[in-house]
């Protein structure tokens, strides 16, 4: 099969269209033909990991030794990227009972990575489920990594009808699902982003846009219950006045000092730190792909590049400018 490699860390033209050995499932597996998979975060972190030092990685030192353990110290170990995607299922293990050849699915790898290719094998219990019916299989892919990462960190918020919620970021794969669901659980939204994602921003239903480079929302005089940081690009002494008095700082992006502000303003009444590590299940990708079929979750697709042109994909993604999500197609 065809799959796109990367055999040493750098820039996007490490990213190689090459025959690799086609995966046989397991008993409890499934093997799927790979339609199309998104260009995520992670993807384009772990192929120049080689760059990210201790001090530019955007949580603990700790995280770090261990992400660059599992990605490889000098050379990748997990040689074919892509960690979201959708497909359908080409054959099943003797063992599985939930799926069959033909069902068309989506899923979510994380940094097992795998999706850069024609076929990949997930078991039955992982990560996967029945694709939602309303989307294409190029839109499909781009819904896991953001919406499963914002579902479970908002859930850690516990997120209440009512409030006012803030989402720095609210144009990425996680700030644009994390504003959705924030106004499926009845929040009243605002959401920060650039210039040139304020109008995608609105359409998602955000019932306020910030333009961070015309407004600094920590100084116009409005306060939130929850301010969710995706990026971490603010603090919480600045967002600190922008909280109402119970309100919660929530990160899914964090360091050591972050983590002992939660430590502290969890011993003491009042505004509180929130650092989050996502944990997702099954169940709720099945969850997501209920909501998106519901009109709850929509997604935007800004390229769609074929597994070829992989470098480009990354570059683009790279260059800051998109408008949307950035998938690969897979013939």
């Amino acid at each position: 099969m065809k799959a796109i490699v990367y055999t040493q860390y750098g820039s996007p033209d490490v990213l190689q269209l090459q025959e690799v050995t086609r995966p046989a499932p397991k008993a409890d597996e499934l093997l799927i033909r790979i339609s199309a998979t998104s260009v995520c975060f992670g993807d384009v972190l772990a192929r120049k990991f080689n760059t990210t030092t201790p001090r530019t990685f955007s949580m603990p030192a700790l995280f770090w030794l261990l992400s660059r353990l599992e990605f490889g110290w000098r050379k990748p170990r997990k040689p074919i990227l892509g960690s979201a995607f959708a497909g359908e299922v080409a054959a099943v293990g003797g063992a599985v009972t939930r799926f069959k050849p033909g069902d068309a699915v989506f899923g979510y790898r994380g940094p097992s990575f795998g999706a850069y290719a024609e076929y990949l094998c997930m078991p039955e219990t992982g990560m996967v489920a029945l694709q939602p019916s309303n989307l294409s299989a190029e839109e499909a892919a781009s819904v896991p990594y953001g919406a499963l990462t914002a579902l479970s960190l908002l859930k850690k918020a516990d997120i209440q009808p009512g409030q006012k919620v803030l989402i720095n970021g609210a144009s990425g794969a996680i700030g644009s699902a994390a504003l959705q669901l924030a106004k499926y659980y009845g929040a009243h939204v605002t959401g920060v982003c650039g210039t040139a994602r304020l109008a995608m921003v609105k359409a998602l239903g955000a019932d306020a846009v910030i333009d961070y480079t015309q407004e600094d929302f920590t100084r116009n005089g409005q306060t939130y219950d929850l301010i969710f940081d995706v990026l971490g690009k603010t603090s919480f002494s600045r967002c600190k006045n922008s909280l109402t008095p119970n309100g919660r700082y929530l990160l899914a992006s964090f360091k050591m000092k972050q983590l002992f502000q939660m430590l502290w303003t969890s011993r003491v009444g009042g505004k509180k730190v929130i650092c989050a590590l996502s944990s997702e299940t099954q169940a709720d990708l099945e969850q997501i792909r209920d909501l998106v079929e519901a009109g709850v979750i929509s997604t935007v697709v800004d390229r769609a590049y074929p597994l070829a042109q992989a470098a480009e994909a990354h570059r683009y993604v790279e260059a800051g400018q998109r408008t949307g999500h950035v998938v690969l197609t897979v013939a």
